[in-house]
């Protein structure tokens, strides 16, 4: 599954149908997205050929992958899986495999 440069797990929305987010309000607060200032690089097992931005509402950009855009758990430490296959705000929230699936609930 991806991790950020600190070991923080990244999820996607299954609610979400293309690289538009709809997380926003009380969703991005327990669902932080996955912002970017600049390209975003891959390391590791990530796919560059897969990575993608997105522009969110307040203007900010956002990481995709896979055309899925990405998000953080607010409520998860390093290194934790604590919400793989949760279904809140109107969704699915799954962790993504490197090959931009979701991994299996």
């Amino acid at each position: 599954m991806l991790y950020d440069a600190s070991g923080q797990a990244i999820y996607l929305f299954d609610a979400e149908k293309s690289d538009r987010p709809k997380c926003y309000g009380d969703c991005a607060k327990a669902w932080p997205p996955v912002l970017t200032k600049g390209r975003p690089r891959a390391t590791g097992a990530v796919r560059s050929s897969l990575l993608g931005t997105t522009r969110r509402s307040d203007g900010s950009v956002q990481i995709t992958y896979a055309g899925h855009p990405l998000y953080f758990y607010a409520f998860e430490g390093k290194h934790q899986v604590l919400c793989h296959n949760v279904q809140e705000f109107g969704g699915t929230w799954l962790v993504v495999r490197p090959d931009g699936e979701p991994a299996g609930a």
